[in-house]
């Protein structure tokens, strides 16, 4: 991967009610070229609306990926990486960092009724998890307009299993989330 190639990182820190979302432009060489904030209702189905604003609000058509940390951000506010990719126009990869049998029954136990099918919908549309081994760790990765994540994770990565776009974006939301509750 050239060294000048960027993606877009999306992470988000949950507060009460409230998580703020952090989009990070990062390169390929690990230089940070943008950032912006955002936020979802904890427990919403506004994750994907928020990251599409995200994305708007960057305008950044040179970045030619979309990394989002994880597809449950804000207790199991879901985002729909086939509306994403829709909106940015450009590969969607969410990536996760630890094993799971799936949200089926997490789902099942905190939801019910139009709530549950909703969340249920919505999970149900992604495409499946595959493990991608990166620097001696593994990541699971599920990913819409492309057909192989795995250099698009590896090419972003570049030590560690963290790649760099959902790093800066995780501690900007951090950071944001912290600011805005001393505010």
């Amino acid at each position: 991967m050239k060294q000048a190639t960027r993606a877009v990182g999306i992470a988000e820190s949950a507060g009460d009610g409230e998580s703020t979302l952090a989009a990070a432009v990062v390169r390929a060489d690990r230089s940070v070229d943008g950032l912006e904030y955002g936020r979802c209702t904890v427990g919403g189905l506004d994750a994907t609306d928020a990251a599409c604003s995200l994305l708007s609000r960057l305008d950044r058509p040179d970045a030619q990926y979309v990394l989002l940390a994880g597809i449950a951000p804000a207790w199991f506010n879901l985002f729909d990486l086939h509306r994403v990719h829709e909106q940015a126009d450009r590969p969607v990869v969410s990536v996760s960092f630890e094993a799971s049998a799936g949200l089926d029954a997490a789902l099942a136990r905190e939801f019910d009724g139009d709530a549950l099918a909703a969340r249920r919908g919505i999970y149900e549309r992604q495409p499946p998890r595959e493990q991608v081994a990166v620097n001696g760790e593994r990541v699971w990765v599920r990913a819409v307009g492309t057909d192989d994540p795995e250099p698009i994770v590896r090419g972003f990565t570049p030590e560690g299993g963290r790649p760099e776009p959902l790093r800066v974006a995780r501690l900007a939301a951090r950071a944001g989330r912290r600011f805005r509750a001393d505010s």
